[in-house]
């Protein structure tokens, strides 16, 4: 079996790679949330994704059948809606936000171990803590009229992510990642087809992205859905690969450059300027990842979460 920390170069290069993709793509989810409704995107998405995931565990890179279908279908659950919340909060907030509060989720893995789990940690990360509670503050800035209650729900996606790792340590050992991907990308696809046919049951007003009701034809957005789909699959496999190529406590750091990359894009593409205390807090929140993924002991594996 090859080394995996034979080649850290290689790893960190690969995530970064994939980080450089998703802080690409994420950055036109403002431009669908336009166009069509946020369960109406995961819908598309999903029927573009499945297929493509189909045919990559057909030529051999992984099998999408579990050994616990209850396991990873809770599993699976946790993670969809964490990425709901996320993908909801890029509908009317700036992307470098919203990250700051998916990639709250370290901080909470430790305070659920900690908290509900026993486990000790160590001033070191206790400092993590503090400065991840410091830098949700500063993005969040809950003392300026621009905050609303729905700022907190890329934070509550960070929560979520957090429950779904420590499932998938806990629970679903020895599964597939292609068998966790596509159960993430099914509860997606099922959640979102609930919500769309639950706003018409039930007449509610149209108010946004996130109760914007089904709408035809959708060919404008086309080639940013297909865009989304095709980017998400291959940021995936290549965070797959370089967790393969590298120890995860060195390469889990480099997902935190999706920080950069994404507000980067965000300011080229759309002119999305980042606040000077926002980029302090977004600063402060990768520290605390940081400081937690290099005092982790063992350099446990990040699981896996598609976008």
């Amino acid at each position: 079996m090859m080394d995996r920390a034979n080649k850290p170069l290689a790893a960190a290069g690969v995530m970064l790679v994939a980080m450089l993709i998703i802080g690409f793509i994420d950055n036109y989810v403002a431009a669908i949330s336009q166009e069509i409704g946020l369960w109406q995107f995961f819908v598309l998405r999903t029927a573009i994704m499945l297929p493509m995931a189909l045919a990559m565990s057909w030529v051999g890179l992984g099998t999408v059948w579990p050994r616990s279908w209850l396991r990873v279908g809770g599993r699976s659950a946790l993670a969809a809606i964490a990425m709901l919340c996320y993908f909801a909060g890029l509908g009317f907030m700036p992307l470098a936000q919203a990250l700051a509060g998916l990639f709250t989720s370290p901080i909470f893995i430790l305070l659920i171990t900690w908290g509900l789990m026993g486990q000790s940690i160590g001033p070191w990360r206790v400092l993590a803590v503090c400065l991840g509670f410091v830098g949700i503050l500063l993005v969040l800035q809950p003392d300026t009229g621009a905050f609303s209650v729905w700022t907190l729900l890329p934070v509550l996606g960070g929560f979520f992510y957090a429950i779904a790792i420590i499932a998938t340590r806990e629970w679903c050992e020895g599964e597939s990642t292609m068998s966790l991907l596509v159960g993430v990308m099914s509860f997606q696809g099922g959640f979102s087809a609930l919500a769309a046919i639950g706003l018409v049951v039930l007449d509610l007003p149209e108010t946004g992205f996130l109760t914007m009701r089904w709408v035809w034809p959708v060919v404008e957005v086309w080639p940013l859905i297909w865009l989304q789909a095709v980017g998400s699959l291959a940021g995936v496999w290549c965070i797959i690969k370089a967790y393969q190529l590298g120890e995860a406590g060195f390469v889990s750091v480099f997902e935190y450059s999706v920080m950069i990359f994404g507000p980067f894009f965000a300011w080229w593409l759309f002119g999305q300027p980042v606040g000077l205390w926002q980029a302090v807090g977004i600063a402060l929140i990768a520290a605390a990842g940081i400081i937690i993924a290099l005092r982790s002991g063992e350099g446990q594996r990040r699981e896996i979460i598609p976008s």
